[in-house]
Formats: C-alpha cells, sequence, structure tokens
C-alpha cells in the first residue's frame, strides 16, 4: 500500500478530484488499520523523532504518560514520563544515543505495583537514524510465576535435601546407639579396657553427625558473594599449583590450555575455586591409577567456558542424569553433595553446568559464566557517523 501511495504522489498532478480524494480515503484507512494493530498489542510502543519528542504512543503506552501528553508536542519524552527512574533512564539512553533491551524498573500504575521493562531502540531509514522506539512490556505475573516456580523447586530440592540428610543421620546413629549398649554392658562387667575404643568410634560417629550437619548447612543457605572482577585463568593456575603435589602423588599430569585473551568477569573467587578444587579432586579420585587432567578456558563475548576433563572411570549413562542431585554418589565414603555445591555456585555466578562422558572413558565437566554485557551506541554505520549527534 506504501508504494502503491507512493506512485501515486508522483502523479498528483495529472490526477482528477476524484482520484486524489480516494487517494486520502486509500491512506487514511491504511493510517487507521496501522494504529488498530498497534492499540491492539498486549505490550507498549512509543514513536519518538529525532530530538526524542513523542510522535505517537499506542494505547497500552499511554498508560505511562499523563493524560495531557498529546498537548506537551516538542518536548522530550522523560519531561513528560511518570516514573522518576524511567524519566532518568531515558534521558540518559536517548542524550547518549544507547541501545538499551529489556531495563527493568517497578513503577506505579493505577495504585499497583507493575514491574515494567523497556527497550531504546533505533528507527533507521535509508541508513540514518530518524529517531527511537520505545518497547514497553509489563512482566509483572512473568516475574510471579518465576518466583513461584523458584520457590517450588527450592521446596522440591530442601525435601530431596531433609531425606537425604535423614538418610546419611541414620546409619552413625545406629552406631552410637550399639556403641553405648557396649559401653553399658562394659561397665557393668566391669571390662573397663574395651571403653577406650567404644569411645574413640563414638567420637568418630560424632565428628561424622558434625560434618553431615555442615554439608547440609552450606548446601540450603544463600551464599554471601563478594563479585570482584578478575582473571579466571590466573585463579586457575594458581589452584593447579596448590594441588600440584597431590597430583603428582596420584601420577596424574595436568594440561592446562587457558585462552590468553579471556574477557575479564567478576566473581566470588573463594567459591569459584571451591567449585574446581572438588571437580579436580573427583578427577583424581576417578583416576586412582593415573591418568591425565585437562583444563581449558575459552570465552567470547557473551560467555566463558572452563572445562576441567579427566581420564578416568567415566559416569555410566544411567547415573549421569543424577549426578547433581543432593546426597547420590558412588563413593562408598562420599558425602553426595559435593556436585551439589558445584552446581550451586555456578548457579549464583549466573552461570551454568554440563557434562559429557562414557564409563571407562573420562569425563569432562564444562561449566559457563556469563560476560556482562556493556551498553552498546545504537548503531555504527559504514561511513562513522555518531548516531547520538543525528538522533
Amino acid at each position: 500500500m506504501r508504494d502503491f501511495i507512493k506512485r501515486a504522489l508522483k502523479k498528483l498532478n495529472k490526477m482528477t478530484g476524484e482520484q486524489v480524494e480516494a487517494l486520502l480515503f486509500s491512506a487514511a484507512e491504511e493510517i487507521d488499520r496501522l494504529e488498530t494493530v498497534l492499540d491492539s498489542l498486549n505490550d507498549g510502543i512509543m514513536v519518538l523523532d529525532s530530538n526524542h519528542a513523542l510522535v505517537m504512543a499506542n494505547k497500552y503506552a499511554e498508560r505511562y504518560l499523563p493524560s495531557s501528553h498529546h498537548e506537551q508536542e516538542n518536548v522530550p519524552i522523560w519531561s513528560i514520563a511518570r516514573d522518576e527512574r524511567v524519566r532518568e533512564f531515558l534521558e540518559q539512553s536517548l542524550t547518549r544515543g544507547d541501545r538499551v533491551e529489556e531495563r527493568e524498573f517497578e513503577v506505579e500504575i493505577k495504585d499497583k505495583q507493575r514491574v515494567l521493562s523497556i527497550s531504546v531502540l533505533p528507527l533507521v531509514r535509508e541508513h540514518k537514524v530518524s529517531g527511537s522506539l520505545i518497547y514497553m512490556e509489563d512482566i509483572t505475573e512473568k516475574r510471579v510465576k518465576e518466583a513461584q516456580l523458584r520457590r517450588a523447586e527450592n521446596l522440591a530440592s530442601l525435601t530431596t535435601l531433609a531425606a537425604g540428610v535423614a538418610h546419611e543421620i541414620k546409619n552413625p546413629l545406629g552406631s552410637l546407639s550399639i556403641h553405648v549398649q557396649l559401653i553399658q554392658k562394659a561397665v557393668a562387667a566391669k571390662q573397663l579396657k574395651m571403653l577406650d575404643k567404644y569411645i574413640n568410634t563414638i567420637n568418630e560417629e560424632i565428628s561424622r553427625l558434625n560434618q553431615i550437619v555442615v554439608d547440609f548447612l552450606f548446601a540450603v543457605r544463600p551464599m554471601d558473594m563478594m563479585f570482584v572482577e578478575g582473571d579466571l585463568n590466573a585463579v586457575i593456575a594458581d589452584l593447579i599449583e596448590f594441588v600440584r603435589y597431590e597430583l603428582d602423588e596420584a601420577k596424574i599430569s595436568c594440561v592446562l590450555e587457558l585462552q590468553q585473551d579471556l574477557p575479564f568477569i567478576k566473581f566470588d573467587e573463594r567459591f569459584i575455586k571451591q567449585a574446581l578444587l572438588n571437580l579436580i579432586k573427583n578427577a583424581i579420585a576417578a583416576m586412582p591409577g593415573g591418568g591425565a587432567l585437562t583444563i581449558k578456558t575459552k570465552g567470547a563475548d557473551t560467555e566463558i567456558q572452563i572445562s576441567v576433563q579427566d581420564t578416568g572411570v567415566g559416569i555410566s549413562e544411567e547415573n549421569l542424569p543424577k549426578i547433581f542431585e543432593p546426597y547420590f554418589t558412588t563413593k562408598p565414603t562420599g558425602s553426595g553433595l559435593g556436585l551439589t555445591l558445584v552446581f550451586k555456585i555456578i548457579r549464583e555466578h549466573q552461570g551454568d553446568m554440563a557434562v559429557t562422558s562414557r564409563e571407562g572413558k573420562g569425563a569432562n565437566f564444562i561449566i559457563t559464566l556469563p560476560v556482562p554485557q556493556k551498553e552498546t551506541r545504537l548503531l555504527e554505520f559504514e561511513n562513522g557517523e555518531d548516531p547520538g549527534r543525528g538522533a
């Protein structure tokens, strides 16, 4: 339709009055159709000119503007926005020419608190920024559902942990009960020489119970993270030096393949070291006859990957989906919380974990951590034009 109108305008001086009238009606119908489409959306859309003044807003977006905004023409959009933080955000983003996606704000709408996601995008025509588009989405229900899902997951995880604790505590409690009875019998029979043996066993079981409780609390309590920007390669190198003697004793060679230009990210060095140390200890345990440990890092603009690979006994296909579950272990003396804690630490860093393994062929644990994204300029053109100047 737009192309038709353009062609018709070129022949305007040759058109009759009736043809011009028909053309105007067609254009009006097209505009009305577009406005209807925009007003039917459940998201807010605002169109700004190159001076950041409001050109058009759909019905949804008008909720966030004063009722008299139509009378405030040729003023920057931030001067008529309702929320102070949104005003500051729009002024900063638009005047600097930043492209910002999905910035979240808590705003009050009709006496109700809502969570609003706002994006600022360029309007480009013939390779030039002719204005801006502000896209708004009410994500309140989405955040509520996410919170409910997290609570359900936490409850399920806590139930699993509680069942695991009950199972772990059962054995030492049984041993304590037996040895208390043995002490009672020894005292009754005046076999005092046996008391030291029984008491030592009781002390060992008490220590075991204490460790179970400590591990449980570490698994369920929120972690007090201290994020500082740093070099993951340096952390890995230091950690390998720390365990070098243990690796040598176990006849395990260690290969580091660390990407030299790895992006710096913010992380808590204490917990990252703990996570990597747990993986290295698992790798050592998986190679009782020696082997090779390979640690790799690689990164790009959006994420960093750390790979911890061994040549050990591997993980069976049956056990692979269970390894991050609390209290799941194939070790006779394992707590079953090591990999659970590693997973929790990585999730606290907004990262993720994956594992690939074949029984008898070793295992490869892959940690993925996000690289924080800096706000980018609206557009960069081949001619080097600064879109902020043209906005």
